[in-house]
């Protein structure tokens, strides 16, 4: 069974930056693309995550959320079953529950939409103030 742990959330202030970190055990680590995605309050309600980066199983293609491209990095270490999110120049608007996530259906495409998803992390808080 896949299992998902993030770690490296908390609280900064406006400007200041994290590193999550999401260390998964089980399954094929090396064949799967990973993502991160984030759950407001508001995107609770409605059962939605926002996607935010995702990168593919050989690290070759990567996606970025239009609100996080040039302040976010994702990249994965395939030795260590490891995938990150840089996060630097975080805002308020940042202040989200981050989630790691596994696509394992082998697809060739990196998905940004959350129904390809179908094993995740139990999320880390992450809060921004100004």
């Amino acid at each position: 069974q896949l299992q998902l742990v993030e770690s490296g959330g908390g609280s900064v202030q406006a400007g200041g930056s994290l590193r999550l970190t999401c260390v998964v055990s089980g399954g094929a680590f090396s064949v799967y693309h990973m993502a991160w995605f984030r759950q407001t309050p508001a995107l609770e309600r409605d059962l939605e995550r926002e996607f935010v980066a995702g990168i593919s199983w050989g690290g070759d293609k990567i996606n970025y959320a239009d609100s996080v491209k040039d302040r976010f990095t994702v990249s994965r270490d395939n030795a260590k079953r490891t995938v990150s999110l840089q996060m630097n120049g975080l805002e308020p608007e940042d202040t989200a529950v981050y989630y790691c996530a596994a696509d394992v259906s082998l697809r060739r495409q990196l998905e940004m939409s959350q129904d390809w998803y179908g094993y995740w992390g139990q999320g880390t808080q992450v809060t921004v103030s100004s």
